[in-house]
């Protein structure tokens, strides 16, 4: 008879499963050429739309969003295309490791914009965390007048942040009862139709590789998407969120394998420095619950 897996361990593997499905987008994105990042984000969303929408049409859900929410599932689609345009300039233009780990510090924006936005309460220790997630994100950029690499670094830190405001917009929809897969749908559709304008002035003509990549970037971004979904709904985030950082590794390893690239000292200095903060984070969470759970009454 074969045991039955906990949850918590289904999640973990969903969201490990995740992390090389974003990785391996990442990589067909930077293998696709020297294509507009406008142009790559068009056909990584092109994929996700029908994805969503057959998702939405199989359980029979309404394609119209709950009342109030139009104007948050704008904010949130807006926020993305712009987080996912930057990250894929960035693809281009650095190490492929680099690029993954600047816009993994979009859970330290969450914490700040859900502060400013959500009026959530922001700790010392928090807040340091930030800070140190700050100070690795510069041993990758390397700051410096002489660096050619300082714009696409910074552009990836900026896209980053753009994931961390419509993050955050995702959690003020989901508190507002907003269906998961009409999210995606209205931020893929959003995307590809403010990415036209750009497809009709400045088409850059794709050899049969170059789609095939771009397809492969949509297929893995929606297999990304489907398994971090289910991550999600077989635990709560502060049990398994610091699991996702294995892009980290898998964008190494498949940087090196396929690019033959080795990130420097400074960057993987940087690296370690960003997991440590988010492992330090996930820890103070689960600490934070644990006694929550045995004195209901405590922070109240």
């Amino acid at each position: 008879m074969v045991a039955k897996i906990p949850k918590k361990y289904k999640a973990m593997i969903y969201i490990i499963i995740s992390a090389f499905c974003f990785a391996v987008m990442n990589l067909c994105v930077r293998m696709s050429g020297d294509l507009p990042a406008f142009q790559k984000s068009f056909f990584r969303n092109f994929v996700a739309v029908f994805f969503a929408l057959f998702v939405i049409i199989s359980k029979k859900s309404s394609l119209r969003p709950k009342k109030g929410n139009m104007v948050y599932l704008l904010l949130r689609a807006s926020a993305g295309t712009v987080g996912i345009v930057c990250n894929f300039y960035a693809l281009g233009h650095i190490p492929l490791s680099d690029a993954s780990i600047l816009n993994k510090m979009s859970p330290f924006f969450v914490i700040i914009f859900s502060w400013m936005l959500l009026k959530e309460k922001l700790t010392l220790f928090q807040g340091a965390a930030v800070f140190g997630a700050f100070v690795g994100a510069l041993f990758v950029i390397k700051p410096s007048f002489s660096s050619v690499d300082i714009f696409p670094s910074a552009l990836g830190l900026f896209g980053g942040m753009m994931a961390g405001f419509a993050y955050t917009m995702v959690r003020i929809l989901g508190k507002r009862g907003e269906n998961g897969s009409l999210i995606v749908f209205y931020f893929s559709l959003f995307s590809c139709l403010s990415m036209m304008p750009f497809l009709i002035f400045d088409f850059h003509p794709m050899e049969l590789s170059q789609v095939l990549l771009l397809i492969g970037a949509g297929l893995s971004a929606a297999g990304g998407q489907f398994s971090i979904t289910a991550a999600y709904c077989n635990a709560p985030a502060r049990e398994i969120s610091v699991y996702d950082y294995s892009q980290i590794i898998f964008a190494t390893l498949l940087g090196f394998v396929f690019l033959q690239e080795i990130p420097d000292i400074y960057s993987v200095i940087g690296y370690v420095i960003i997991c440590s903060m988010a492992v330090l984070v996930f820890l103070y969470n689960n600490e934070k619950a644990f006694f929550k759970k045995r004195d209901p009454k405590k922070d109240m």
